[in-house]
């Protein structure tokens, strides 16, 4: 094996190739696998350190014969290939390379076995190469965690690769969470809503708390901006009301359009409300809502019973069991007047609206999409029957007495206050005596 001309280039050096060969490289591994390559010294000890001191005089074989001409390298079955093509990849990577240049690594995996061995031979031109590589295409989540094993033991050559997985800055959440926020609760067009849904989604992930921190802790001005958005957001809330309560339904497709825009805001409060439940700002929503009930109960139960309408009624009533729900427990405290008043708009409205819902969805079978749009959770019916008792229970006794009076008029229909029955009576009774125990019979006369 004759070494060629020292002036012939170096392209005409062909992996490979036997009769040019000067130099063979022994692959073999414990399963006695055992593979020769035939290479070019001039190759590897111009791209390979490693071999490059093989090579070289100062090697404690080099006075062995044959030890010169062949080089030979143990390896993990694993990494066998890999080993093969780093060796063909000394032939193509050069200085001057740019890394579009040629398909160095077929894909991720294989650039990040090529790398290691690459590293341990000291192929300082092929580990750029491959880093490049890595650094510039997409991974799959499975080869992110590898990165992340792998590419901290190769060294700060290749800490561009993991650039993208680094954490970023404050202010850059900062940012990008108000700009989710605006887009989340911007009410945008039908054509956009998987992508508000998918902002929505991720606002909620970056603020909450599992197996991470939280991406985000809010501070005064997120806060600030959460409420202009919020703010806004009901301003078309009361937009699409206006427009409901005025416009005679002569025009069904403005009415529909209407119709449509309310159910979009609803639907996007609902969510809000979520997100100021996290961030422990609800009680400038819930005050709204509180103070809107009124015509909100006059616009929807003035809309026909068709299927649409019902829709926008199941939307009204997500959010509503948010808003009870928080009064009922003391998350936002409210006058007694306030409370009285959500129970006697809110009560006859899901009362209402519950057998209308069951119906659609029993009626819609055969289109299921409408049936889960109309659907509402049993657990949203069940937290409105216990917020209601809740709230209830809290009233002066004689407000109770005026509900559950009318709740058994109805004949004890949805929402059970069965609870709130049973507690009255108990209160009622013994009332006196225990009020006459503390000195106070005369008020408990004045309250019975």
């Amino acid at each position: 094996m004759e070494p060629p001309d020292d002036q012939q280039a170096e392209t005409s050096y062909t992996f490979g190739d036997r009769s040019t060969s000067d130099i063979v490289v022994r692959l073999r591994n414990e399963e006695g696998r055992d593979d020769w390559i035939y290479c070019h010294s001039k190759i590897l000890t111009e791209k390979s350190r490693y071999f490059a001191d093989r090579l070289s005089d100062k090697w404690p074989t080099c006075k062995i014969l044959d030890s010169r001409y062949c080089v030979e390298v143990i390896c993990q079955e694993s990494d066998y290939d890999h080993h093969i093509n780093l060796l063909r990849l000394l032939y193509v990577v050069s200085d001057d390379d740019a890394p579009e240049d040629h398909h160095l690594c077929h894909n991720v995996k294989s650039a990040l076995g090529i790398l290691c061995v690459a590293k341990e031979l000291d192929c300082p031109l092929v580990v750029t190469a491959c880093v490049n590589y890595l650094e510039a295409v997409p991974w799959e989540e499975g080869e992110e965690e590898e990165m992340l094993r792998v590419i901290p033991m190769i060294g700060s050559e290749a800490e561009p690769v993991l650039a993208r997985l680094q954490p970023v800055d404050q202010s850059a959440v900062t940012g990008i969470f108000s700009s989710a926020f605006r887009f989340a609760t911007s009410s945008p067009p039908l054509p956009l809503c998987d992508i508000k849904a998918s902002a929505q989604e991720q606002i909620e992930y970056m603020i909450t708390e599992d197996d991470d921190a939280p991406l985000l802790i809010a501070d005064e001005v997120i806060k600030l901006e959460v409420k202009e958005c919020v703010k806004s957001l009901f301003a078309r809330f009361f937009q699409c009301l206006e427009a409901l309560s005025i416009k005679p339904a002569v025009d069904s497709e403005v009415t529909s359009k209407n119709g449509l825009s309310l159910r979009m805001v609803v639907s996007d409060l609902s969510w809000a409300f979520q997100i100021l439940t996290k961030m422990e700002m609800v009680r400038d929503f819930v005050v709204t809502w509180v103070d809107t009930s009124e015509k909100l109960v006059k616009v929807v139960e003035a809309m026909e019973t068709a299927a649409e309408t019902v829709e926008i009624r199941v939307k009204v009533t997500e959010v509503t069991s948010k808003v009870v729900e928080a009064i009922g427990y003391g998350t936002v405290i409210l006058p007694t007047v306030k409370r009285l008043q959500m129970v006697k708009l809110w009560l006859p409205f899901v009362r209402e609206t519950k057998p209308l819902v069951d119906s659609v969805v029993t009626n819609e079978e055969e289109d299921k999409e409408e049936g889960v749009r109309c659907k509402i959770d049993g657990e949203i019916w069940q937290a409105l029957e216990s917020s209601f008792v809740s709230i209830i229970l809290a009233l002066p006794s004689s407000d109770q007495a005026e509900i559950l009076t009318e709740w058994l008029s109805k004949n004890g229909v949805y929402p059970d206050l069965t609870e709130a029955f049973e507690v009255w009576c108990y209160r009622s009774k013994v009332a006196k005596r225990r009020l006459g125990l503390l000195g106070g019979e005369e008020d408990g006369k004045d309250m019975s």
